[in-house]
């Protein structure tokens, strides 16, 4: 049986640019009705014939098996498509891009929207179940027959991915050029968490997959706020200072919390606000694999504005010394520059995606403390810190003495007392008038600092504490740029 008769017999060769073999195709070994782990190939064609529609084409038996789609893929589970099942096309159909003459089956041009690998789920005379892997359409359809070739095409439900950890930026001392390539946003002063929204319910995630949703209780009315039934948003939790902008030492007493009771009573004397800054599913519909800049719009259109929730404003194109300028006037701890055309990696750290910081500040390791004197007896005197090198050693960055209320030294203590152990956990030297009397301790720990300078010697001139962050992995703490 020939399977592209039909296809031939519609095409005259000599007046249309589309492929037209002349060969029998070769069938595919027989393929088993349900899943059967091979990927192979599918197109779907943007066609402007007298009517325009979208031909979605399935590899299979040396073929492309298709339908014509009016409305085109449907993106919603709860709305179905019409589909019409065409005739069967040559392979080479899958990378035809051109115009079909007027008087001829199909006139009207034809491109591709989009194409990429497919996994067989089944495959039934009247239905076709199918995981599709594209730049644009990603996830699972089935199409079912209704009535000879009157199909419908119906997307399945994508649930929300797990164990996500956010994208990074690369630190910079300065932008790139070509302005017009990139997006500016403020470097927000905060907590980074992926929003888990689905059918009303919110689930917070930390950038070391830990749920902290109990620890903002605030936050779960977002999951009412939203007439879509399922989002997956990017962002960053803070608190908003006297002065309207984040405080980091404001967020503080809100970030180590465990107690349920006490997470709400701080909930209504220092809330917090949710910063969303990146839409990444959308009603079942994966969004890493478009650009930044459509993830943009797409995240805007929610119009997500409430008493504890807010789209920041993105600037494409804007002058950077003109936003740092305002960051720094603020006291905002600089500015974040993604490329308009960047796609979104989770747990990966991208010079795509570029942090640009307006002073000296760094995330640091715990790897000891100095005992108190004085008015610290029988508290922690100074931490000793570090951070990792390219190789992975801990290298010895400095004491932090200063910055420390009595409540935090108290809170430190705590953490710490649970972590110690016998001998140094750096991989080199630490200057004996600090080892002599140090109290060592395993480096899971993480704190934020500001100094002035590194020194030749690699060590933070007089660093400051910040804050504890414990929604950072120490494996990722590496010395920034300056």
């Amino acid at each position: 049986m020939d399977k592209l008769q039909r296809y031939r017999d519609k095409r005259d060769p000599a007046r249309t640019p589309e492929p037209v073999p002349a060969g029998t195709p070769q069938p595919a070994a027989p393929q088993p009705a349900h899943k059967d782990g091979q990927a192979r190939s599918f197109v779907i064609q943007e066609h402007h014939a007298r009517r325009l529609h979208w031909d979605f084409r399935l590899e299979r038996d040396g073929v492309l098996v298709s339908w014509a789609l009016p409305k085109g893929v449907p993106y919603d589970p709860a709305a179905n498509h019409l589909a019409v099942h065409t005739e069967d096309h040559p392979l080479e159909y899958g990378s035809f891009e051109g115009v079909i003459p007027k008087g001829q089956y199909g006139a009207g041009q034809v491109t591709i929207w989009d194409r990429g690998s497919y996994e067989t789920v089944k495959w039934a005379p009247d239905e076709v179940k199918v995981v599709l892997h594209g730049r644009r359409v990603t996830g699972g359809y089935v199409l079912f027959q209704t009535h000879g070739n009157q199909w419908m095409i119906h997307r399945e439900r994508q649930p929300l991915p797990a164990g996500l950890r956010p994208m990074s930026a690369v630190s910079r001392t300065a932008m790139p050029g070509h302005a017009q390539d990139w997006a500016l946003e403020m470097k927000w002063d905060g907590v980074r968490a992926l929003a888990y929204v689905e059918r009303g319910r919110v689930r917070l995630a930390s950038r070391t997959e830990r749920d902290i949703t109990a620890t903002y209780p605030e936050l779960a009315a977002l999951g009412k706020a939203t007439s879509h039934k399922q989002l997956l948003l990017d962002g960053e939790i803070v608190v908003f200072g006297e002065e309207g902008w984040p405080s980091f030492e404001a967020l503080q007493p809100r970030m180590h919390v465990s107690s349920p009771s006490q997470a709400v009573m701080l909930a209504g004397q220092n809330p917090v606000t949710y910063l969303a800054f990146d839409l990444l599913q959308l009603d079942g519909r994966p969004l890493f694999d478009l650009p930044y800049r459509e993830r943009r719009d797409r995240l805007e259109e929610l119009g997500l504005s409430g008493a504890y929730w807010q789209a920041p404003p993105s600037f494409p194109g804007e002058d950077f010394r003109s936003v740092q300028a305002v960051s720094v006037a603020h006291g905002m701890e600089g500015v974040v520059a993604k490329r308009l055309d960047s796609r979104y990696l989770p747990g990966v750290r991208s010079d795509q995606w570029l942090k640009i910081k307006n002073s000296h500040r760094q995330e640091v390791i715990v790897a000891g403390y100095k005992p108190g004197k004085g008015n610290r007896t029988g508290q922690v005197g100074s931490l000793l810190v570090g951070v990792r090198d390219a190789s992975g050693r801990l290298c010895y960055g400095g004491h932090v003495g200063t910055g420390f209320s009595a409540e935090t030294l108290t809170m430190l203590g705590d953490k710490l007392a649970p972590l110690r152990r016998a001998g140094s956990p750096f991989d080199e030297p630490v200057p004996p008038e600090h080892a002599r009397t140090a109290v060592w301790v395993q480096p899971r720990l993480v704190i934020d600092v500001t100094f002035d300078r590194w020194t030749k010697a690699g060590r933070m001139r007089a660093p400051v504490y910040k804050g504890l962050r414990d929604d950072i992995d120490p494996a990722d703490v590496t010395r920034e740029p300056s």
